[in-house]
C-alpha cells in the first residue's frame, strides 16, 4: 500500500502515479521537467503494463512492478504530503 499524496521535497511537485504502466527506459529529466503534469505528453512515453505502477514527480520517476519500500531509495524525495 501506498500513500496517493506523495509530494517531492526536491521540486515540490505533487507526485503522479499510473497503475499499469511503467516508464520508458529512454525517459529522462528533461522529459518529465518539460511535460509534468500533462498526462497527454507523458504517454508517449508510458508503456502499459498490467499489475505496475509508473511514479514520477519533475525530477524523479520510478516504476514499480514488484513489492518495493520506496523510503530505502535515498535519491527520492517523497514525503507523505497530507495525511
Amino acid at each position: 500500500r501506498t500513500c496517493d499524496q506523495l509530494r517531492c521535497t526536491a521540486c515540490d511537485f505533487r507526485v503522479s502515479l499510473f497503475n499499469d504502466y511503467i516508464w520508458d527506459q529512454s525517459c529522462d529529466y528533461l522529459f518529465f521537467r518539460n511535460n509534468m503534469p500533462e498526462l497527454s505528453k507523458l504517454r508517449a512515453k508510458m508503456i502499459k503494463k498490467k499489475g505496475a505502477r509508473a511514479y514520477a514527480c519533475q525530477c524523479s520517476w520510478r516504476s514499480i512492478d514488484e513489492l518495493t519500500d520506496l523510503q530505502t531509495e535515498q535519491q527520492l524525495r517523497w514525503v507523505c504530503g497530507r495525511h
